[in-house]
């Protein structure tokens, strides 16, 4: 065993499909070892355990000399894009009717339920109606039973908290559930956007910290005794308990680890970094080596949300998304993702005899049917969940075991109740997916390439709406599937690239672009690709990348180590924090300092202004303790806007923004 003089971190990502450690080597900054174990969905803890027993193995590293763990994740991500995630409750304050409708806030919602009270602030902090208790109270009662958390919008809170406080504290005490307040998640205006972002983050909270807790758990029993730290989605680490509560900081956490690992392992200051894994693709361009970050928040899943974030372009696009042939398609027209399913190579490896079986038995059949080569499985969340008439005969049906869909859909009713079930994480899908193309393909051997044969051979005898075959057999059906993975690929890489270069990304989508990279035009020269290298990251970018590289012109660097990419960047990220206090002017010379629930008032500007940097810069000290770091630096910038009125400046705001950066203190 390695002795206790020595430097270790322990990084672990925990994605869609695989679960990855490695153990890293401070000094040296090398990884020592790594491993992958099958992400366990139904209990965590099991490929968890497996990925950290086999990289500590592996390593011959005592777990006492690991002086810190860090943690990165895509199941917040998942979740936003699958539409999954807990239900929660939306408390508006101060806020008109139609407020629902803004920001995105109407389609975040969903089937979440909205409870809306006066009260709220006027843009200067000061109250311009009581906050009604009574009716939020009421409403708490209603609703308590049916939600798992919280979340809470009011008028102008950021300039003063106190009825999102008060709301609180309510909630708390009626019902002792999770409740994010809209202001502790970000500091800028747009009330239903901030509505967003905390009905996010309150259907992230038990989910992330069932990953927190299970981790602890398994460390301590391993014998590691470290402090954990968790990567967000802008890549900083900070300590576990500080984003217990903030777990939407977590969107886009896996591939900001990515980005950070693919920075480390590539060296590269000019590149397009695509990391493909079983559920998305999330793709950053770099340049001169700084990756950008999102002006207006994250986009994921279609929300766009306030957390600050790498700028990553997130499709539902990866190894494992569900292939289905287009409605109305004419010959081999398939659409890929973005709902991710079980490869059915995958499910092999536990239930091969059945799926064996039962995949020949609908070959010998003469009629295709409509849900050949799709299979069904309950989860542990199935039991005791809130369902419909439709959805109790599925689950009846599909019962403790693997069925085929067939068995347990008879109608369109309980198609759609099949769906709806898969989307709230109660059923699990089984289909023919790219990941089993390949293993058909003889280009991945993962799991089962028989299984993925007689899947693939289902898949070729579908008709289209001519009554014709889409594919000859198995193999030209694979083929067809890797295509349009690589086509879509390419086409998200080229929006991405667009993007940063300041031209509309939905071009890469437009006909001009689909002549140029199928070369189909005679009379004209069109010609497009990336103008810089592709770095590919995640397990099947080296089955992929080299012919998406090819379509687009440019080279593709698949990096050692690159398919533990993300728990690479987990360990070697640095803590980061910021805070902003603001500054606005009710008129002439009267400043409002908005700190904490009770603005301060200055009479003179500077003085406002050092009073606004003092408190940002005393707050990013104490959260940069509180995200894990001691040895960091504070650099602080002043902002203000100024119009002219009559011929005289008027101040109209500034802003103080404090950030703080340093590594993490290490056990």
């Amino acid at each position: 065993m390695g002795t206790t003089d020595r430097r270790y971190a322990l990084g672990v990502d925990t994605g869609g499909t695989y679960t990855d450690a490695v153990v890293y080597d401070e000094a040296a900054r090398a990884v020592v070892a790594k491993a992958k174990a099958p992400t366990t969905h139904d209990d965590l803890a099991i490929g968890i355990r497996s990925a950290i027993e086999a990289a500590l193995g592996a390593s011959a590293v005592d777990p006492a000399s690991i002086q810190m763990t860090a943690l990165s994740t895509t199941l917040a991500t998942n979740a936003l894009v699958e539409g999954t995630g807990r239900p929660a409750a939306l408390v508006t304050i101060g806020f008109e009717p139609d407020a629902l409708d803004r920001g995105g806030l109407r389609a975040a919602i969903g089937s979440d339920a909205v409870i809306q009270v006066t009260g709220g602030h006027g843009s200067h902090g000061e109250p311009i109606a009581e906050l009604d208790i009574e009716a939020l109270s009421a409403a708490i009662d209603e609703i308590a039973a049916d939600v798992d958390a919280f979340a809470i919008t009011a008028q102008f809170a950021t300039r003063n908290a106190e009825h999102e406080l008060a709301a609180r504290d309510l909630i708390r005490e009626r019902t002792g559930k999770p409740v994010t307040c809209s202001h502790v998640l970000s500091a800028s205006l747009g009330g239903p956007k901030r509505g967003v972002t905390a009905l996010l983050n309150a259907r992230l909270i038990a989910m992330i910290d069932d990953l927190v807790a299970t981790s602890a758990r398994i460390l301590t029993d391993l014998g590691v005794e470290a402090p954990m730290m968790i990567v967000r989605g802008n890549g900083s680490l900070v300590a576990a308990d500080f984003v217990k509560e903030r777990p939407v900081e977590t969107i886009l956490s896996g591939p900001a680890a990515s980005l950070v690992g693919a920075a480390h392992l590539a060296a590269a200051d000019d590149v397009v970094i695509s990391d493909i894994g079983g559920t998305t693709t999330d793709i950053a361009v770099v340049r001169n080596g700084v990756p950008a970050f999102g002006e207006d928040g994250a986009i994921v899943g279609g929300h766009r949300t306030m957390v600050e974030a790498v700028m990553m372009h997130t499709h539902g696009l990866g190894g494992d998304s569900e292939v289905r042939l287009k409605d109305r398609a004419v010959g081999c027209e398939l659409e890929i993702g973005p709902r991710r399913v079980v490869p059915l190579s995958l499910m092999a490896d536990a239930h091969g005899e059945l799926l064996r079986t039962t995949l020949e038995r609908q070959l010998d059949a003469e009629i295709p049917g409509a849900f050949d080569g799709m299979f069904l499985q309950r989860t542990a969340r199935a039991g005791g969940a809130s369902i419909d008439g439709n959805e109790a005969q599925v689950l009846e049906r599909v019962g403790a075991q693997v069925v085929p869909v067939g068995a347990a859909v008879g109608t369109a009713r309980q198609e759609r109740a099949m769906r709806r079930l898969v989307g709230r994480g109660l059923l699990r899908l089984c289909a023919f997916t790219p990941t089993d193309a390949s293993h058909v393909l003889g280009e991945q051997t993962t799991h089962d390439p028989t299984v993925a044969r007689l899947g693939a051979d289902l898949f070729a005898r579908r008709r289209d709406r001519f009554g014709n075959a889409v594919a000859s057999d198995g193999e030209e059906f694979s083929q067809a599937v890797i295509a349009i993975l690589v086509r879509r690929s390419a086409e998200a890489l080229l929006a991405a690239a667009l993007d940063r270069d300041g031209l509309d990304r939905s071009l890469a989508a437009g006909p001009l672009v689909a002549a140029a990279l199928d070369r189909t035009t005679a009379s004209a020269r069109l010609e497009i690709g990336l103008g810089v290298p592709i770095v590919g990251l995640g397990a099947p970018a080296r089955t992929y990348y080299p012919a998406i590289g090819e379509l687009l012109g440019t080279d593709v660097t698949v990096p050692d180590d690159a398919d533990v990419a993300n728990a690479i960047g987990a360990v070697v990220a640095n803590v980061r924090v910021q805070h902003e206090v603001l500054v606005t002017a009710p008129r002439r010379g009267v400043y409002r300092v908005h700190i904490g629930t009770e603005p301060e008032t200055q009479w003179e500007r500077l003085e406002a202004q050092a009073r606004a940097c003092e408190a940002a810069e005393a707050a990013v000290r104490e959260k940069a303790v509180a995200a894990g770091t001691r040895d960091f630096v504070v650099e602080t910038e002043w902002t203000e806007k100024v119009i002219d009125v009559d011929g005289r400046p008027m101040f109209v705001e500034g802003r103080a923004v404090a950030v703080a950066s340093g590594r993490p203190d290490l056990g």
